[in-house]
C-alpha cells in the first residue's frame, strides 16, 4: 500500500478540472483537445495538479462491456495534463456532478438495483474499477484514484446502512490497490457524514478507509448563514472540516486533503471572493494535517446549458473563454507565497466521539455550540481539535503538533 505523505513539504494545489468546453458532456467529443487549453490554463497560475472525473456510464453503458474508446479518452486527457507539468488524480465513479446523478442503465428502470447493496452491480463495480485503474496506472503523472465523487450524495436513491456503505467501499479500495499498488486509493464523502445524525455514512469511513483523508468544503452548507461570506465561521469551516478529521483519525499523522473548496454565489458574492479565497487559505494552509488544496472548479460552466442550480455556473477559476476571474489570481498567489506551517498549537475539546457516537454529529455542526466556540477561539490563532478521550494522550498531542489544551467551554 502506497504511505501518504507526512512531512511539512510545500502544500500541493491544483484544481477539480471541469472542461470549458460543454462542462463534462465535452468527454463525447474529442476530450484531449479541449484540454490542452484548459490545462494551459492552470499552469499558467502555478497549481501542480488536477482531479479528473470521466462519465462512469459512458465508459461501462453495460455490465458486461467497458468501453475501450472511453479508456483512450481518459488516457488522452492524462497525457495531455502532463504536457502542463500536471498530476492527475482520477475519480471513478460519476456519480454525482454539479446537481447531477450519472447511473448506467443496467442499475436503473426496471433493472433498478441498489448500488450500495446489490451483488451484481458490486461485481460490474469491481471490473471497472479493476479495469480503469490499472489502465491509468500506466501513466506516470497519476499519483491516486478516488472512488468516486461525493457517492454518498448516491443516497437515498440508492438504500444503505452503516456496514453496507463501509464494506461497499473497503471492497473497492482493496481493488484498486491490488490493481495499481503505487497510487494512492481514496474514498470520497460530501460533509453529511460528518454533520447529519441520520446518515448512512460513518464518520470513521472517512478517516479509517483510503490512504488519506479527504474533506470538501462548501459554505452553502449553511456555515455562512451563521456570519456571512466573510465572517470568521464562513472563511475557517475548510480548516475546521480539517481539524474533525484529524481529530477523529486514529493515527495522528493522517494526512488530509481539501479535495473540493470553492466560492459558490450567492453565499459568497462575487466582490468578495478574492477576500474569501485569502482568509480561507490564510485559515486552512498553515494546517499541519493539510495534504494540498484542490479549488471546485477550473472553468465555468457555459449558460448555454440548462437546468443547473444558479451557483453552478460561475464556480470556475476562469471563465469559459479563458480569462481568469479575480479568485484565480488570489489562488495564484498563495501558491507563489507556500504559507509555511503551524508551529505548536493549542486544542479545544470536543466531548463528541464520532468514532463512537455518530448520532450526536448534530452537536458539532455549523451554527452548534461547539462550532461556535471553535470559531470564537479560533479568531485568536490556530486551533485543533481534539476528543476528550485523546486530550490526556501525550504521544498523541505531541505528534500533531499540540502543546496546549483548552477547557471545552
Amino acid at each position: 500500500m502506497p504511505q501518504p505523505h507526512h512531512s511539512p513539504d510545500p502544500l500541493r494545489f491544483g484544481a477539480n478540472y471541469v472542461p470549458s468546453s460543454g462542462w463534462f458532456y465535452g468527454w463525447l467529443d474529442q476530450p484531449a483537445d479541449a484540454a490542452r487549453r484548459d490545462f494551459e490554463d492552470l499552469a499558467g497560475i502555478g497549481l501542480d495538479h488536477v482531479r479528473v472525473f470521466p462519465i462512469w456510464p459512458w465508459i461501462q453503458p453495460n455490465r458486461a462491456l467497458i468501453r475501450r474508446r472511453g479508456i483512450d479518452d481518459l488516457l488522452a486527457v492524462i497525457d495531455a495534463a502532463a504536457e502542463f507539468g500536471l498530476s492527475v488524480a482520477v475519480d471513478l465513479l460519476q456519480g454525482h456532478l454539479s446537481s447531477f446523478d450519472f447511473l448506467p442503465s443496467w442499475v436503473l428502470t426496471w433493472h433498478r438495483r441498489g448500488l450500495f447493496t446489490d451483488p451484481d452491480v458490486r461485481a460490474g463495480l469491481v471490473a471497472y474499477v479493476d479495469t480503469l485503474t490499472r489502465e491509468i496506472a500506466t501513466r506516470d503523472n497519476v499519483f491516486a484514484v478516488t472512488l468516486g465523487n461525493e457517492v454518498n450524495n448516491l443516497y437515498p436513491a440508492n438504500p444503505t446502512t452503516f456496514g453496507d456503505s463501509r464494506s461497499w467501499a473497503a471492497e473497492l479500495l482493496g481493488v484498486a490497490h491490488a490493481a495499481a499498488p503505487r497510487l494512492l486509493a481514496l474514498h470520497s464523502l460530501y460533509d453529511a457524514t460528518w454533520y447529519d445524525p441520520e446518515h448512512p455514512f460513518h464518520p470513521a469511513d472517512n478517516v479509517d478507509l483510503g490512504d488519506l483523508t479527504t474533506v470538501h468544503s462548501w459554505v452553502f452548507n449553511g456555515v455562512s448563514a451563521v456570519d456571512g461570506p466573510l465572517g470568521p465561521a464562513t472563511v475557517t469551516h475548510a480548516d475546521y472540516l480539517v481539524e474533525l478529521a484529524a481529530a477523529t483519525s486514529a493515527d495522528p499523522a493522517r494526512p488530509v486533503w481539501l479535495q473540493e473548496v470553492g466560492a459558490p454565489r450567492p453565499d459568497v458574492p462575487e466582490p468578495d471572493a478574492p477576500a474569501f479565497v485569502r482568509g480561507l487559505l490564510d485559515a486552512v494552509t498553515p494546517n499541519p494535517a493539510l495534504w494540498g488544496v484542490t479549488w471546485w472548479c477550473s472553468h465555468d460552466l457555459d449558460r448555454s446549458l440548462a437546468d443547473f442550480p444558479e451557483r453552478e455556473y460561475d464556480l470556475g477559476l476562469f471563465t469559459v473563454d479563458h480569462q481568469p476571474k479575480p479568485a484565480a489570481r488570489e489562488l495564484a498567489a498563495a501558491v507563489k507565497e507556500r504559507r509555511a506551517r503551524a508551529g505548536r498549537r493549542r486544542a479545544l475539546v470536543c466531548d463528541v466521539d464520532l468514532r463512537a457516537e455518530p448520532e450526536r454529529r448534530a452537536e458539532i455542526a455549523p451554527g452548534s455550540a461547539f462550532h461556535s466556540t471553535w470559531v470564537r477561539l479560533r479568531q485568536d490563532g490556530p486551533l485543533a481539535v481534539v476528543t476528550a478521550r485523546r486530550a490526556g494522550d501525550a504521544a498523541h498531542l505531541a505528534a500533531r503538533g499540540i502543546d496546549t489544551v483548552l477547557d471545552r467551554q
